[in-house]
């Protein structure tokens, strides 16, 4: 008896250790001249603590995006990113990943109404493929991801909708899903706060309803989204039981559940705060890295 109280004693102490000491990766910055933009681009990149070691070796990646009025390096002094990296990796829950967060500014990670500021042409044309080589990270869908919160979290849908040939998941954190309803019942004022940048100043409220907000619309997007493309990204929605943004996501599962488009949904006690995201990063990550092939 006195042995198998030993053994444990000594097994829990030793997870103990390795849950407290966990190789830390490092959080960097670092910028990309956009022509696209026509300026310098921010961004963070989280890399893990034997990044470098094996220098033939490719790196799965995430992109993982912020919420609106947010910035890059907030998901490391709000969301603990690198903690949560460092010690799933440690503990053998996820492989070696690279994460990079990109500046989304107010954009929503869209191309403007008018063309003027095209982000997502910026997103898969120039910093895709440049973090890519620089880090060598990615380089196929199978070791590629995409996450974020609420305006990162509407990101995430949109590039999984529009691109399923370049990511294998998709984890969305309280994403800014409204429904056309929504959209119409907002306030000129609160319109133009939350989406002028992207979607300029329509005239009335029913014009902000269009083929632009359509294209743009994860609920639209999962309406009609091909027969071919409805299993290619792997999809996790996690929205707070007390988070303001609850119809808008409540109707995108019932549009994916009733065309039988595989996704995880999970509803959890909470509302739209760092809270919320700061439990969920762990599980949201995790559903990425455990569809890498």
């Amino acid at each position: 008896m006195r042995s198998k109280i030993s053994f444990f004693a000594t097994l829990f102490l030793l997870l103990g250790f390795l849950h407290t000491n966990a190789q830390q990766g490092s959080i960097i910055n670092d910028s990309i001249q956009s022509t696209v933009l026509n300026k310098t681009k921010n961004y963070c990149v989280y890399l893990p603590a034997k990044y470098g070691i094996d220098t033939t070796k490719t790196y799965p990646v995430i992109y993982l995006l912020h919420g609106l009025g947010a910035k890059p390096i907030d998901w490391e002094t709000n969301g603990h990113l690198n903690k949560v990296m460092s010690e799933a990796i440690t503990a053998g829950e996820m492989p070696e990943t690279i994460v990079i967060i990109p500046d989304g500014e107010a954009t929503y990670y869209m191309n403007s109404y008018n063309n003027q500021y095209n982000y997502e042409d910026f997103f898969f044309k120039e910093l895709l493929p440049y973090v890519e080589a620089k880090y060598h990270c990615g380089g196929a869908k199978t070791k590629r991801g995409v996450a974020g919160l609420s305006m990162g979290g509407f990101g995430t849908l949109n590039y999984s909708f529009h691109h399923p040939e370049l990511f294998i998941a998709g984890s969305a954190l309280s994403p800014a899903i409204r429904t056309d309803e929504e959209m119409m019942a907002l306030s000129n004022k609160q319109f133009a706060i939350r989406y002028k940048t992207a979607y300029g100043s329509p005239k009335t409220p029913e014009d902000r309803i269009n083929s632009f907000s359509n294209y743009n619309s994860p609920i639209y997007l999962a309406q009609h989204l091909k027969e071919s493309d409805k299993a290619s990204v792997k999809l996790y929605i996690d929205i707070g039981d007390d988070d303001y943004l609850y119809k808008g996501n409540a109707t995108l599962h019932m549009v994916m559940k009733d065309l039988k488009i595989p996704h995880e949904y999970r509803v959890r006690n909470g509302g739209h705060t760092w809270d919320y995201w700061r439990t969920g990063l762990k599980d949201a990550l995790l559903f990425i890295t455990n569809n890498f092939e």
